[in-house]
């Protein structure tokens, strides 16, 4: 008896830095019972079980660096740093292309995968653009006097963007029609619209001195603010540029389309953005147009 004592005594000293899941992932031994404490086991099995944890949480951490960056976005559009603002959004989209690609590639898909993704959305796509806009109307050189009291109210028309980016994404997660295809205009693209607005300020076309009248107009940014604010919300079906196969017939109209934009960045640099985020909606509704008449 007391040698039994004694080996239990030496097993549970054994298997203590290990804890108690070692006695719940060994089998019983042939050779008796106090043999099936196997800590060597139960180390290995937390091994796995910890790569597999840092495995699924892969894209989740790519999701917060897309917020992250996000944060410097608003962050740049604040000390009216433009420029950087618009790179940290283009970082931000690229993020966000990523964690899906991860998702996908690793099986890594959860619902708490999803709802970050959505709020990091809101953020970087919502918040930031919604600052650069907010700054270019602010400092529109025909700006109207709207004020209540001693603040121009009309620059604050700018954050319409984050309020139906944030009512469209809540609409995406739970609508099972946007599974391969969307319905409006996606955050991101929205948002590397407004983002293109002060690079291309920054380009020399001295011969469309109207490009740069335009964007600086207060009127023009007002009205592109509430139209981009509607195509976020709206009923229209967006194609998807997710390949799931390299053929011609099932991916026809991401071909066109990226022939297209590759064209238009090639002549036109960054003034091209905002022509291939109409291009794309164009692209959309026509195929869907030919679609419903096959």
């Amino acid at each position: 008896m007391a040698k039994i004592i004694l080996l239990l005594s030496f097993e549970a000293k054994r298997i203590r830095p290990y804890g108690l899941a070692s006695l719940r992932t060994t089998k019983r031994s042939p050779h008796g019972w106090i043999s099936c404490f196997n800590p060597q086991i139960s180390y290995k099995t937390n091994i796995i079980h910890n790569s597999m944890n840092i495995k699924k949480n892969i894209p989740n951490f790519i999701t917060l660096l897309n917020l992250f960056s996000g944060c410097l976005s608003i962050v740049a559009a604040f000390e009216n740093n433009l420029v950087w603002a618009a790179y940290f959004i283009g970082i931000a989209a690229i993020l966000d292309f990523l964690d899906g690609t991860f998702a996908r590639i690793l099986k890594a898909k959860s619902e708490t995968g999803k709802q970050l993704d959505s709020l990091a959305d809101i953020v970087s796509f919502g918040v930031a653009p919604a600052i650069i806009l907010f700054q270019l109307i602010s400092h529109s050189p025909d700006l109207p006097v709207l004020e209540i009291p001693n603040i121009n109210l009309l620059p604050f028309i700018a954050f319409l963007i984050p309020v139906f980016s944030a009512l469209r994404l809540a609409k995406f997660n739970i609508d099972t029609r946007q599974t391969e295809n969307f319905i409006g205009l996606p955050t991101p693209a929205n948002a590397i619209f407004i983002a293109s607005l002060p690079l291309i300020l920054i380009q020399q076309f001295p011969d469309y001195q109207w490009i740069f009248d335009t964007i600086k107009s207060s009127w023009f940014l007002m009205a592109l603010t509430i139209i981009l604010s509607s195509l976020l919300v709206s009923n229209i079906p967006l194609f998807s540029l997710k390949f799931k196969n390299l053929k011609w017939k099932d991916n026809k109209d991401r071909y066109i389309f990226l022939g297209i934009s590759i064209a238009l960045i090639l002549i036109f640099y960054f003034a091209a953005i905002p022509l291939i985020i109409i291009v794309y909606i164009l692209i959309s509704v026509v195929a869907n147009q030919l679609t419903h008449k096959e």
